[in-house]
């Protein structure tokens, strides 16, 4: 009963937040300087016993120097909490060169190009289903899961990106790194197809990686760091656009050749769908993993995620949601508040 009346207060709170405008932007001349983010704070009810608090944030800082009306230099900083967990004190640390006609040059710490040009799964809720979810740190299953449909070879690993500036809605590119701990190096390459205009819109983006002996390396959720002579990954996506509606569905694949220890390589598909009619959002999105299926000699794991939610938009800076569904046999209720700048 006490836990009950806890979620209630949340809710009540939710839907008393006043309106609010953040901008934190600044420009002289040929210089700029921006601050990005978000905050997410709520309850999270698995089985529906007792709510346990769950929190999310992201601050991202970029400065921007434009040489000429070709050509700019700039650096990004960005930390959240996905990257705090992992005991990273950096979710990107990056420079970059970039042509309005050519493309950009990246080094530093970041994500891989694969990663930037694929397209996750709609969803309007605040548990962050396309990266790390939220929901896994507090419903534990009782096996591996690869949670995330988008692939990665190192979220904050040293590496150079070199992508193409979008042409007729085409934009590809190619990442490599050879200076991580806990593997010899990694390629990656990515592809992005946008079709913007017209009734209905569309995204298609396809990855590819490749990492030489990775050693205990450990990027996802809940699966065993992998040691093998090496890892493979490829990943797909498609998002469609219908006035309101939005139609989304992913794929990844990961294999290890001669993994040692525990298994950490299998599929992960997804598919999901979203609505908006003016403050209101709605999605409905599912994904199922399989880990372990490559290999004949152990059992795999299967796991089932489905997740319905809710978001009414209070201002451009504030939003609330609402989201239940069920994960690892464990159904859920989570509901939170999120502000964005």
């Amino acid at each position: 009963m006490l836990g009950m009346k806890k979620l209630y207060t949340a809710l009540a709170i939710i839907f008393v937040v006043p309106n609010a405008a953040i901008a934190l932007q600044y420009d002289m001349g040929k210089f700029s300087a921006k601050l990005t983010g978000y905050a997410t704070g709520g309850f999270i009810n698995p089985d529906f016993e007792s709510p346990l608090g769950i929190g999310d944030w992201r601050g991202r800082a970029q400065l921007t120097y434009d040489i000429n009306d070709e050509y700019k230099f700039g650096a990004v900083y960005a930390l959240d909490k996905a990257a705090l967990d992992k005991g990273n004190f950096s979710r990107e640390t990056f420079g970059y060169i970039e042509s309005r006609e050519y493309g950009r040059i990246e080094f530093g710490l970041t994500d891989s190009i694969a990663r930037k040009l694929g397209v996750g799964l709609p969803d309007v809720g605040g548990l962050r289903i396309n990266d790390r979810p939220l929901y896994n740190e507090k419903i534990i299953p009782s096996g591996p899961i690869i949670a995330d449909t988008t692939l990665t070879s190192g979220r904050s690993d040293p590496r150079i990106n070199v992508v193409s500036s979008p042409t007729n809605g085409v934009q590809y590119g190619v990442s490599a790194s050879g200076f991580a701990s806990n593997y010899d190096y990694a390629m990656d390459a990515g592809l992005k197809i946008r079709r913007p205009s017209g009734k209905v819109k569309t995204a298609y983006s396809f990855g590819v990686s490749f990492m030489d002996n990775p050693r205990d390396f450990d990027n996802e959720v809940y699966t065993p760091g992998v040691t093998a002579d090496w890892r493979g990954q490829m990943s797909l996506g498609m998002n469609l656009q219908y006035n309101s509606w939005v139609w989304g569905t992913t794929a990844r694949v990961i294999y290890d050749n001669n993994p040692v220890g525990e298994i950490s390589d299998g599929f992960v598909v997804g598919t999901g769908v979203s609505y908006d009619l003016l403050r209101y959002s709605v999605s409905l999105t599912y994904m199922f993993s399989d880990t372990g299926v490559w290999q004949s000699d152990v059992d795999d794991f299967a796991d089932h995620m489905a997740i319905a939610s809710f978001r009414y938009k209070y201002s451009e800076n504030v939003d609330g949601w609402i989201s239940g569904g069920i994960t690892s046999q464990t159904p859920f209720i989570s509901v939170g508040l999120r502000l964005t700048f």
